[in-house]
């Protein structure tokens, strides 16, 4: 078959009947179109042909013959590109090259109609409804199409690189050329896949491969505890080949009865996941800490654990209230359905061996912590691993550790003597590749006669699968004084994938159910929601967000209404806790007249390399352009795992600490005079500590707890369609309270798409298993539904920047407080609208006409 990619005539054999996307990645190396969801419901793999966007998953390669096909590559320099790049239209980049081809062509058609009149929101979200960003970075997006309409970016700006970007690796992210580990194919690659467990419960009492190469992934006792779970791997040159390698291997399954029902876990019945002391230590974790808090195991119940304060004293209280006040005691049981992480680059790994050393790509949060359990679990020193993770598309919490891929990946290179690649597909990624456990939530607050919280009571049960380390109910020890109360979590296990930690893990959870609370209480007492926080909340810096919140028009502003449609207010305030890493390093060496940073942090679209660049040109007063920063290496100093919010706030004081280093090596303030003269010149710099210390003795997996919490609070405006269901967000106003911004439009970027994330937890996201099988049912992202850029309402991100003086650099992370109200703010609003109360969550159209009565 012959056709023109780019402007150029190609030849490529279909006769095996491939897709498009398979033509386009795997025989041109074209690899800035993307695979993810193999369903036609992303867009990351658009090109156009024949000038109309197409998606090419679905699209068969034989529709190219003799068609002009343009692929992001060839849309180098078009306007569409420099928009994205300048508006910061993108984080992880792993969709951008599909927004991008599709965005073009709308582009185009758009200015033949229009000229330079550019569009609304409206005209946008249509063009581009088949395109999903799970990073949320829509808000840039809108930005960039309407300027690219307009012809803003007509011309490249002079005198600079040929774009203007808010992020270091922009360039490559619009045009294609970044490379991430799905998109590395060296000479004599293998393809590895993974064999799963079809059963919920069972023992595997042998595998029969014959004389096929293959890699076992069971754990030591032979149990398999879910369906999905890693039995398994083999490699072939193909991926096809592969999975036909994989269906000869005979697995013979004792099968075992399944405990699939967490209302039976929460009494501790049913069969056991867990049945001893080894197999108890083995479960994953599903919260940020490495460390579990003691808790006594009753069969599939595992709990109490908690962070109570005066508990006798709070239940006492709440049961006087019950009897003496009734007013003044809200009540209520709540629930959240799992939410699965699903970033749209999946787990994968590509390793290999060579004289000795393991040398591993892999898409993670953590590559130096990856090096370092790769070290232990193939019993290699640590010097002899390097990983590299220089492209990340997105993350959120699942990609941290020795996950699976990276084992098969590892393995199976060792077993063949070649490079082994691993990659997940969509319906393993929503299956085994984590989500934040749903929960049910039994709270009970009382009030005081004055008006002030008296006592606080909230147990919560985790079901994480087979995962333990449930945090939600402790959360709650940090807001609203210091009132007794009694808080427990509780894990329930059930043969299900575990749970893993999810972008402020616990929190929005926690929030769900403790915000709500606290508008109905304010509801009882006749007082206005906001003013009610900011009485209880003691916190100096969510004051000035509450002031600010109140000022807010649409606050004071009518809403509500008896029609069909109805507009709502609500609000929802949250804290988190300040992480870093105190062992953080920097190196600063000067190469050729440009100092070249390095650091083995990673970059999953949340800005670390363009934050660490700018941090040190910033300290030594030089321009970007002679400044350069390499990441994602394991094999240069100590950087910090992306997770927490630890990363900023770990990297900048070191960055500072390694220019102050640099200076005085090159003996004067005026450093760019002397860089010429200062090639292999090398410093490294350190994270200070804390003016204050920290309140951790020592970092507990590479996290230290700073002194001091983040705030956030959130007002949102919906519309309520009582008719149909649908709930529409209009605007959300959200104020951050982190200490100093070090970069304006990536942290308001983080903070838009933490609303995104949160607006699909509210509404959307909902993991859902076969009650029988123990099968997830949600395996696609046609049935798995996250927020388009349709569903993105606008967004005001306010920043309050005191608090964090204390801290090198003024700042700290604000990635996960900015999800954490969220989902609260949106059923306080919807509440607003309608009268009626959301208890569990995702709130469904079907939930709220029940709740409506109609």
């Amino acid at each position: 078959m012959e056709f023109e990619v780019n402007g150029a005539r190609r030849t490529v054999d279909v006769d095996d009947d491939p897709a498009a996307v398979e033509v386009v990645r795997d025989r041109l190396g074209l690899t800035g179109t993307k695979l993810v969801c193999a369903g036609g419901v992303c867009g990351a793999c658009t090109i156009q042909v024949d000038g109309e966007p197409r998606v090419s998953c679905l699209t068969p390669a034989a529709r190219l013959a003799g068609r002009s096909v343009t692929t992001v590559e060839g849309l180098s320099g078009h306007p569409v590109t420099r928009a994205f790049a300048a508006e910061d239209a993108l984080q992880c980049g792993y969709c951008t090259p599909g927004f991008i081809v599709g965005a073009a062509a709308f582009c185009e058609r758009w200015r033949a109609e229009h000229g330079t009149t550019p569009p609304g929101r409206a005209q946008i979200a249509e063009a581009l409804a088949g395109h999903l960003c799970r990073c949320g970075a829509y808000e840039g997006i809108y930005r960039a199409v309407a300027a690219a309409c307009a012809g803003e970016h007509d011309a490249a700006p002079t005198g600079r690189q040929p774009t203007a970007a808010a992020r270091t690796e922009a360039p490559e992210k619009t045009d294609g050329s970044a490379r991430y580990t799905t998109d590395l194919h060296p000479d004599g690659l293998l393809e590895g896949v993974i064999i799963r467990s079809p059963h919920a419960h069972a023992h595997v009492r042998s595998l029969e491969a014959g004389d096929l190469p293959l890699v076992p992934l069971l754990p030591p006792d032979g149990i398999v505890r879910y369906v999905g779970q890693p039995v398994a791997a083999v490699a072939a040159p193909d991926r096809a080949a592969a999975r036909a390698a994989a269906a000869r291997v005979v697995v013979d399954y004792e099968v075992l009865p399944a405990a699939l029902d967490a209302r039976r876990a929460r009494t501790g019945e049913g069969p056991l996941v867990h049945a001893d002391k080894a197999a108890r230590k083995r479960a994953p974790g599903s919260g940020e800490t490495p460390q579990l808090v003691p808790a006594r195991w009753r069969g599939n119940l595992r709990g109490p654990s908690g962070m109570s304060r005066r508990p006798a004293a709070a239940v006492r209280r709440i049961r006087e209230a019950r009897t003496n006040a009734p007013e003044r005691v809200v009540e209520g049981v709540f629930t959240t359905a799992a939410q699965t992480h699903t970033p749209l680059e999946p787990h994968a790994c590509l390793a290999h061996w060579a004289e000795g050393t393991l040398h591993i790509q892999v898409s993670t949060q953590s590559v130096k912590r990856v090096a370092e359990l790769a070290a232990e679990r193939f019993d290699v020193p640590v010097e002899r691993v390097v990983a590299r993770a220089v492209h990340v598309g997105g993350g959120f919490g699942c990609k941290m550790g020795l996950t699976s891929d990276v084992v098969a990946a590892v393995e199976l290179a060792r077993l063949h003597g070649a490079p082994v690649r691993v990659v997940l597909d969509r319906d393993e990624e929503l299956t085994d590749g984590g989500y934040r456990p749903g929960t049910r939530i039994r709270l009970a607050m009382a009030a005081d006669a004055s008006g002030d919280l008296s006592a606080l009571a909230m147990d919560a049960d985790h079901d994480g699968g087979v995962s333990v380390g449930g945090s939600v109910a402790a959360l709650a020890r940090f807001m609203y004084g210091k009132a007794p109360r009694r808080l427990r979590d509780f894990d329930t296990l059930t043969h299900q994938p575990p749970g893993a930690p999810f972008r402020g893990p616990g929190g929005p959870t926690m929030c769900w159910a403790l915000e709500q609370a606290v508008d109905e209480m304010a509801h009882r007492l006749g007082q206005d929601p906001i003013a009610l926080r900011r009485r209880w909340d003691g916190n100096p810096k969510r004051h000035a967000l509450y002031d600010w919140a109140a000022a807010l028009p649409v606050w004071t502003g009518g809403r509500g209404g008896t029609g069909r449609y109805r507009r709502g207010v609500g609000v929802a305030a949250a804290n988190w806790l300040y992480f870093l890493d105190p062992v953080t390093e920097v190196e600063l060496t000067v190469e050729d007249g440009v100092v070249v940073a390095r650091c083995a942090v990673q970059d999953m679209g949340t800005g670390s390399r363009t934050v660490l660049r700018r941090a040190v040109a910033e300290a030594l007063g030089l321009p970007e352009t002679r400044v350069r920063a390499e990441i994602g290496h394991s094999d240069t100093v100590h950087g910090p795992t992306s997770g927490g919010s630890r990363t900023t706030p770990s990297l900048v004081p070191a960055a500072a600490d390694a220019a102050a280093r640099l200076r005085d090596a090159l003996g004067g303030s005026d450093v760019a005079a002397r860089l010429d003269a200062a090639h292999g010149v090398r410093v490294t710099g350190r994270r200070p500590r804390d003016r204050r210390g920290y309140v951790t003795p020592f970092p507990l997996g590479g996290i230290a707890v700073g002194r001091g919490f983040t705030g956030s609070v959130q007002v949102a405006e919906v519309e309520v369609d009582t008719r149909l269901g649908r709930i529409r967000p209009l605007r959300v106003w959200s104020g951050i309270a982190a200490g100093r911004i070090h970069e304006d439009r990536l942290a308001r970027s983080q903070c838009e798409g933490a609303v995104v994330q949160g607006i699909g937890y509210a509404l959307y996201e909902e993991r859902r298993a076969d009650p029988v099988t123990g099968r997830v049912l949600t395996e696609n992202l046609e049935d798995y539904r996250i927020p388009g850029i349709g569903d993105t309402p606008e967004i005001t991100v306010h920043f309050h920047q005191e608090g964090f003086e204390h801290v090198p650099g003024g700042g700290v992370g604000l990635g996960e407080i900015a999800t954490l109200p969220t989902a609260a703010c949106l059923a306080n609003a919807v509440h607003d609208a309608t009268g009626w109360r959301p208890y569990d969550m995702p709130i469904r159209p079907d939930r709220l006409l029940e709740g409506l009565g109609t």
